[in-house]
């Protein structure tokens, strides 16, 4: 066995001994390397289920934790889906392999220029990534079947949950930049929102306005 599939299947055994078993994700996690996103100094660890700084001051989450809360979206292949914080573009383009379509914002230029360099090498095309402050969503492209957003704010946001289709699901990291966060899953109903708390995680805080790129 080579190299390359050696640590392919630790790296899927990881994600599934973290609690990732859906299979179109695992799929989707199998057929997107992560070795592209990560740069610099820190590319040897690619294939570690760790974070790991990215660009600006940014992050790219841990592969488990993509794999949960890709899970937690529940994604079908006709849904159209809005990630806050494309970051590295590792997760928008795991979401590439599930949804119809992908709208990714950032507030920093710089990784979405990065982000959709990879985007176009790897062939995706059903992604549309946007400089943008992610607080306020997409408007323009809105309602959406699902929306993913990767930075931590104290509350849902009330302008995410609007552009959120009746049925919907949305997950976010709620809480404190400096303190403990929990990863929430809600569900839009014709009665309103249902909240589930999937797990304590740590995220960049969710910051409105354009980022000075670095």
């Amino acid at each position: 066995m080579t190299d390359d599939a050696t640590r392919k299947m630790q790296f899927l055994y990881t994600l599934r001994s973290k609690g990732v078993t859906d299979k179109r994700v695992l799929s989707a996690m199998e057929a997107i390397d992560r070795g592209p996103f990560v740069r610099g100094i820190f590319a040897s660890r690619a294939y570690e289920d760790m974070p790991l700084p990215i660009a600006c001051g940014q992050t790219i989450s841990q592969p488990s934790v993509v794999g949960l809360m890709t899970q937690a979206l529940h994604i079908s292949p006709r849904d159209k889906v809005l990630e806050v914080g494309t970051g590295s573009g590792y997760q928008a383009a795991i979401l590439s392999r599930l949804a119809r379509r992908v709208y990714t914002v950032d507030r920093h230029s710089r990784l979405v220029r990065e982000a959709r360099a990879l985007f176009d090498d790897m062939g995706l095309a059903n992604i549309t990534a946007i400089t943008a402050d992610g607080s306020f969503g997409l408007p323009d492209q809105a309602p959406f079947d699902r929306i993913l957003v990767t930075a931590a704010a104290e509350d849902p946001p009330s302008t995410l949950l609007e552009q959120l289709k009746e049925g919907g699901i949305m997950v976010i990291p709620v809480g404190q930049s400096d303190a403990v966060q929990h990863l929430i899953v809600v569900h839009k109903t014709a009665q309103g929102y249902d909240y589930e708390e999937l797990r304590q995680v740590r995220f960049v805080p969710l910051l409105e306005g354009l980022g000075k790129d670095t």
